[in-house]
């Protein structure tokens, strides 16, 4: 696995993922009513704050994209 995720990239990736996944928990908008939005939100999250943590972003590698200088 080779780094293709930038610094501006990881923070955005880390602010992102962190307001998806505490959103449905915090705030108290009608869309989060639904188990499925909530449920959308976590894993998105998730996956924003995994790629941010591990710096490789799989959409990128099948699409070529490098946000990195490396």
């Amino acid at each position: 696995m080779t780094v293709n995720v930038g610094t501006r990239d990881r923070l955005v990736r880390l602010v992102i993922g962190a307001v998806l996944l505490a959103a449905p928990f915090v705030t108290n908008f009608a869309l989060f009513n639904s188990t499925t939005a909530t449920a959308i939100s976590v894993v998105a999250g998730i996956v924003l704050l995994a790629t941010s943590a591990i710096r490789f972003c799989p959409v990128y590698r099948i699409f070529g994209l490098r946000t990195c200088q490396a």
